[in-house]
């Protein structure tokens, strides 16, 4: 993101000093304009041209920004506006192009400009501050940088009069989101896939610049896919994953055949080769590496887990009379079982201890609910939250408020911090490896096929559905063939 230019800035702040906005919100005033510049660069809005603004207020409504907030953005811009018509900058308002009738069809008319968010300055009577620092049945004294601050994070909204704005809003790209999450959430995809998928219709939303859903065409999808290789210089990974979003959205929301694409250039993905660590350097990261995160690397590595695997490992998964541990729910919804180190069984055990403890104390709580539980489990097993049994094998260390229960429950050890605590390791480690938590399960595979373990093995300890995922590690290990054939029997 570009800083503003300088002219502009000491310009915006010369109008804000005239129009009397406290010294502690300017800051925020200068942060929203160079938001909403960056935003009309990015998905080509004129950012002189007023009808823009509503365009970026529903993208801060996207990102779940307060009400106290979009009002102040909203502020932000009109007085930058202001600021171009009074040097006589402004861009003319561009007419959106009304799609030629058919023949026997009704002409379609263009919509409405969106009506303006919020009063301008001039209306109205008395001081001419913006409606967030106003509320209602209080004196007008402007809110703190903390207050505002305070604000978003809990999320309570402001309360309005009968006269304020309603903030504009696409109805249909509403629904056609609602949509998809529906349509997701039939087939049981990842919550990440929801996530991923919703972020790439939206953004592909504000590219057709809200045009109407039943306007939109595979030459959009085409037009976008150039734009975010062309102008957005997108990896290949993102530009497939949009692509696939975008797939989704035509076949099972709005029903639609997404056309033929064969003509539309997709990315050709790098053959990536996966960074690989020696046994030396794992134990140097260990080293390094404090509880529980030291134990939650042991197990990427000693059992070849994922990530959200781990974290998410409950007390039911660990059989140490067996010597196995279940992973639940993984990639793709799959089951599987590997071996437990027997050298780290102590260490599980002593874990296993501090959860019991974790365990009491949180039984003694009059406001504790449990833990979180998946899906439907909660109503089929109504005292399962309480059990032992259902408990995070790596709980978090404070509970968790939930809202809509007005009641606390405990959370698992979140992904972030491991992650953190693996990067911070590594730097003290001084390895010269691009060393993720990831990598921890690259090195379990290739250390198996040293070792010759044979390649479907491998493939069901790791969870792959596909073998050739799995044959990409033959690529991490140096061959020892000789030049000379020979028969085995030779041998």
């Amino acid at each position: 993101m570009n800083d503003l230019p300088a002219d502009l800035v000491e310009t915006f702040e010369r109008k804000l000093s005239r129009e009397k906005v406290p010294d502690a919100s300017r800051n925020f005033y200068r942060k929203w304009l160079r938001y909403f510049i960056d935003f009309c660069h990015k998905y080509d809005f004129p950012s002189a041209d007023p009808t823009s603004t509503p365009h970026f207020i529903n993208k801060l409504a996207d990102k779940k920004q307060s009400l106290a907030f979009q009002r102040q953005a909203h502020h932000s811009v009109a007085l930058y506006h202001e600021l171009l018509r009074e040097q006589g900058k402004v861009a003319p308002t561009r007419a959106r192009p009304q799609a030629t009738p058919t023949a026997g069809q009704a002409p379609v008319r263009a919509p409405a400009t969106a009506p303006p968010l919020l009063p301008t300055p001039d209306e109205g009577s008395g001081a001419r501050q913006p409606p967030m620092f106003r509320r209602e049945g209080r004196s007008q004294s402007p809110l703190t940088e903390h207050q505002v601050l305070q604000e978003n994070v809990t999320r309570e909204p402001l309360a309005l009069s009968a006269s304020a704005p309603v903030l504009p809003a696409n109805a249909q790209w509403h629904q056609a989101i609602a949509d998809l999450t529906d349509e997701i959430k039939v087939r049981h995809y990842s919550p990440k896939t929801l996530r991923s998928y919703s972020v790439w219709v939206r953004k592909f939303q504000f590219f057709t610049r809200n045009k109407e859903i039943r306007d939109i065409s595979s030459t959009d999808v085409k037009e976008y896919m150039k734009f975010l290789a062309v102008r957005q210089k997108v990896s290949a990974s993102s530009q497939n994953q949009a692509f696939n979003a975008l797939l989704f959205f035509f076949r099972h929301v709005l029903k639609r055949d997404f056309g033929d694409h064969s003509d539309t250039v997709r990315a050709k993905r790098t053959k990536y080769i996966p960074v690989v660590m020696s046994k030396e350097e794992i134990d140097a990261v260990l080293k390094h590496l404090s509880p529980p995160y030291d134990l939650v690397v042991k197990l990427l590595y000693g059992c070849g887990l994922r990530l959200f695997e781990c974290v998410k490992l409950r007390v039911a998964n660990f059989n140490f009379d067996a010597g196995i541990l279940t992973v639940h729910d993984g990639k793709g919804k799959k089951d599987r079982t590997v071996p437990l180190p027997r050298s780290i069984t102590k260490e599980l055990q002593a874990q296993l201890e501090q959860v019991r403890d974790v365990h009491q104390q949180d039984l003694a709580e009059r406001d504790w609910a449990g833990t979180f539980l998946d899906h439907r489990l909660e109503v089929k097993y109504k005292n399962a939250p309480r059990e032992l049994v259902w408990q995070w094998f790596f709980p978090a260390r404070t509970l968790t408020f939930v809202p809509e229960e007005k009641r606390k429950r405990r959370y698992h050890l979140h992904e972030t911090h491991v992650q953190k605590a693996i990067k911070q390791a590594v730097t003290r480690a001084r390895l010269t490896k691009r060393v993720s938590a990831h990598t921890f399960r690259h090195s379990f595979a290739t250390h198996l096929l040293q070792a010759n373990y044979d390649i479907r093995t491998i493939q069901q300890m790791l969870g792959h559905s596909d073998v050739r995922t799995t044959m990409i590690y033959t690529h991490c290990v140096p061959s020892r063939t000789v030049k000379e054939a020979k028969s085995p029997l030779d041998f």
